[in-house]
């Protein structure tokens, strides 16, 4: 059963290195972060479960140890997700996923085994509620790191550039991953979120699947949209 869960967004800009000379201006978002991921150590889950959105259709499994980096971002830094495992695996962590190990090592996690799940941004409503349902059904006692950024359409400069409609549905995700409002997550419209390019609907709804049958609580950490992009961090305990 789902124990704890932290919503975290997952741009590689959240990692100093990568945003170099403007790192100052997601400081805020990073405390939000490290003060999430410390809600999932005081779950004490048996297993953490890592998702974010990935380019692949459907889902894609990562094992403890899968190998990551930030080559691509012009930065020579790698991350691990958890410590290695005996099983080699040629895989690498999709960018969400890395920056999620990242917020782990950063704040030395040590207190279950991980896995990672790439959740590709297309899948439908009906089956990220299934991939939750199956996550939560896992052991005893599950956390969930859920990585993914609201639109990407807040201002003129944004990558989707300015949409009337990103406002409110960012504020509806704010109002729904904050107060753990399961439904509220469930009637994300997909097709809207696509068009806002909104990497976190299909991830929440996995979480509101894995949500199923707990009893947890809210609470919004953070809620801003720097360079136009929402970022949100919230918690469910």
């Amino acid at each position: 059963m789902l124990v704890a869960a932290a919503v975290c967004p997952c741009p590689p800009l959240l990692v100093p290195e990568v945003a170099a000379g403007a790192a100052s201006e997601l400081d805020a978002a990073r405390a939000a972060c490290t003060d999430a991921v410390g809600v999932l150590a005081a779950a004490r889950p048996d297993l953490l479960v890592v998702l974010g959105p990935a380019e692949q259709s459907g889902r894609g499994t990562f094992p403890q140890g899968t190998p990551g980096s930030f080559r691509g971002f012009g930065v020579d830094l790698d991350v691990r997700l958890g410590p290695a495992a005996d099983s080699a695996t040629e895989r690498e962590l999709p960018p969400s996923l890395a920056v999620g190990a990242w917020l782990l090592q950063r704040t030395g996690w040590a207190d279950a085994p991980i896995e990672g799940l790439g959740i590709g941004e297309s899948l439908a409503p009906e089956r990220c509620a299934e991939a939750g349902r199956d996550i939560g059904a896992r052991v005893g006692r599950v956390a969930l790191l859920v990585m993914g950024d609201a639109s990407a359409c807040r201002t003129l400069k944004a990558p989707g550039y300015l949409d009337e409609r990103a406002a409110p549905f960012d504020a509806e995700a704010a109002r729904a991953l904050g107060s753990a409002d399961l439904a509220a997550v469930r009637a994300l419209d997909a097709e809207l979120a696509y068009e806002l390019k909104a990497s976190g609907r299909a991830p929440w709804q996995v979480l509101a699947g894995a949500a199923e049958g707990a009893t947890l609580g809210g609470a919004l950490l953070y809620e801003d949209a720097p360079y136009g992009v929402g970022y949100l961090v919230a918690t469910w305990s």
